[in-house]
């Protein structure tokens, strides 16, 4: 191929030329993904030169119907890709393929590196085209953008860079509009040369693609080798298992198998179509901070947009596809957030969703907690910011409790202990430190249930006042608890019998110690074995909450209260020994923070108290 001018050279971006070099020195089992990847990079642009021409007729004036072609070449020993999408102009040849302009990638790099076989990341992070170098050794990509005189050819080996340079007369012919994408093949990858291998791809990866792909063999007529059918407005009767997991690996562009299908047809006021899927695998992008969702909107098959936000931010991680019978082709992106229709169209396909997580959660539990496993997280994003849907997510969540894993609210509730009036829980770090939380140790004693809460979400939704069948919610961090008129489990926990310190003479002689460092000291009923814990008051946000809100500078942290055992020996010793009431107590505050997962404010000054109580506990 020749040019009208010099080529240009230019290094890749950092993350690409990694990323080549990994994909040129592949150990990767599964290489048959790069035509998977081509084929639907190709359709995508199909897809936008079809959107582009509702607004622009002129585009597909031509007549040239959009479509994909593979041609195999054995004596160039040559595989092209080639489609008459929307095409590229030379910037965007740059970008697209001389940049990941995607947040994650050095995370995908990572990973890609430890993985054993990296085709289910390759698909997951939406790199596809440089999957193309684990059987190429140079590839020369041919296009037009729709509408454009100008015709530009990006080459590269996989090394450092790529060259770009204006079309030859013969490239610019032979590419009337789209993108043509030919890859000089390895030598111990001729064999996606051969016909069949061709065609065994395209059925596994590819058949629910919308465009015709047509194997353009070196000897014969092009034909088609996919049944270019949307899936998702056949009738459930006509598909199998094997037809949804296919359809979804292609929409979603993943290799797991999805864990949730959800396919029907709505009618009446309005009418549309759904295909709808819960991976059983976390994507890569699930927690990014535009929290966009994947569900493809198409408006009688016709593709208009792919973050048009037909579900709430916490279900972000379906993937599927809504295709309307009833908006008009020629709605703009501006015009998709406020359109009644799809406000309302929004409103009933998350309704079905949240009710088909409903129904497996109780007729396949052991599926339902894989979902909830990878997503509960981001599910619970819902108890925060979806108020009409709340006591249907609050239903929906499990919990890791005192009691076992994947519990459900109702199961807690049902488990209530004589004179039990409302659902416990604690907020941390992780469910080991919660476990040995002494703010348990009341509870426990009495056999009641808490939920252990150990994502950063949950921080946020158990501030909002909640109760579940008409069960308050309440933080045993938090305000007063009284589990009084709750019996013991074991009568031999009751420690009413034994001494304990004078209440009014020992809170005093802590808060004169303390000072400023607490809002309050007061008796604990939350402790039966430990001598303190810090909880915030009853006005006060949770603890957990405001720390988490202290490390992004959203607030400072109020002080806390610090409640104590007046039956622990330490807490005794504080009323009879003045020379060490200030080190005892500031002892019992420093112990307290610890425990909480924080660091005492002067950690020198603890280790020497604590060394001075153990030397005087040796008798030195």
């Amino acid at each position: 191929m020749t040019t009208t001018a010099a080529a240009e050279s230019q290094p890749f971006q950092a993350e690409v030329a990694e990323l080549l070099h990994l994909m040129v020195h592949s150990v990767y089992s599964e290489t048959d993904i790069f035509l998977r990847e081509l084929i639907s990079n190709a359709s995508d642009a199909c897809d936008k030169l079809r959107y582009e021409a509702i607004a622009n007729p002129s585009l597909i004036t031509d007549g040239t119907p959009p479509e994909i072609r593979i041609v195999p070449n054995k004596a160039a020993n040559t595989l092209a890709v080639v489609d008459t999408g929307i095409g590229m102009e030379r910037q965007e040849l740059i970008d697209n393929l001389g940049t990941i302009a995607r947040s994650g990638t050095r995370s995908f790099l990572s990973k890609l590196t430890e993985a054993k076989d990296g085709a289910n990341l390759i698909g997951q992070f939406g790199v596809g085209f440089y999957a193309a170098f684990m059987v190429a050794e140079k590839i020369v990509v041919t296009s037009r953008r729709a509408g454009s005189d100008e015709v530009w050819v990006w080459t590269s080996e996989g090394g450092s860079g790529f060259e770009i340079a204006p079309a030859g007369e013969e490239a610019a012919q032979r590419v009337a509009r789209g993108t043509e994408i030919v890859l000089h093949l390895k030598k111990d990858a001729a064999k996606y040369l051969e016909a069949y291998e061709i065609e065994r791809i395209v059925r596994e990866y590819s058949d629910n693609i919308q465009f015709p792909i047509l194997l353009v063999p070196e000897e014969g007529e092009p034909r088609q080798i996919n049944s270019a059918s949307a899936l998702w407005q056949r009738s459930k009767s006509e598909l199998t298992p094997e037809d949804y997991a296919q359809a979804y690996k292609q929409i979603a562009g993943a290799f797991d198998e999805p864990a949730m299908t959800l396919h029907y047809r709505a009618e009446g006021r309005q009418s549309y179509a759904v295909l709808l899927f819960a991976p059983s695998q976390k994507p890569f992008d699930l927690f990014q901070v535009e929290r966009k969702g994947k569900v493809k909107l198409y408006v009688r098959r016709v593709f208009i947009a792919d973050d048009a936000e037909l579900l709430p931010a916490y279900l972000r991680f379906i993937r599927g596809v809504i295709d309307s019978e009833d908006l008009p082709l020629n709605i703009s992106r501006e015009m998709l957030q406020n359109n009644p229709q799809l406000v309302q169209i929004r409103k009933a396909v998350t309704g079905r969703v949240i009710g088909e997580l409903e129904t497996l959660g109780e007729k396949e539990p052991e599926t339902f907690a894989k979902i909830w496993d990878a997503f509960g997280p981001v599910i619970k994003e819902g108890l925060w910011e979806d108020f009409e849907r709340r006591d249907k997510l609050l239903a929906l969540a499990r919990f890791t409790t005192t009691s076992g894993e994947n519990r459900s609210l109702k199961q807690v509730v049902d488990d209530f202990k004589p004179n039990q009036t409302e659902i416990y829980y604690l907020v941390g770090d992780s469910v080991e430190r919660l476990k040995s939380n002494p703010k348990l140790e009341s509870a426990r004693a009495r056999g009641i249930e808490v939920l252990l809460l150990t994502d950063p979400v949950d921080a946020f939704w158990t501030s909002a006042p909640l109760d579940f069948g008409g069960k308050p919610l309440k933080s045993l961090s938090q305000g007063d608890v009284d589990f009084g008129l709750i019996p013991l489990a074991d009568d031999k926990d009751d420690k009413k019998d034994e001494p304990a310190a004078d209440a009014a003479t020992t809170i005093a002689v802590i808060k004169d110690a303390l000072g400023e460092r607490v809002s309050d000291v007061r008796a604990s009923q939350r402790l039966t074995a430990s001598a303190s814990c810090l909880v915030a008051g009853g006005d006060a946000r949770d603890r957990a909450l405001e720390r988490l809100l202290a490390q992004q500078n959203r607030g400072a942290i109020t002080k806390p209260v610090l409640e104590i055992n007046l039956r622990h020996p330490l807490v005794a010793a504080l009323a009879t020994d003045t020379a060490q009431a200030k080190d005892l107590s500031l002892l019992l505050f420093e112990q307290a923070q610890i425990l909480d997962g924080e660091m005492p404010d002067d950690p020198a000054a603890f280790a020497g108290r604590m060394n001075q109580l153990v030397l005087r506990g040796l008798g030195k």
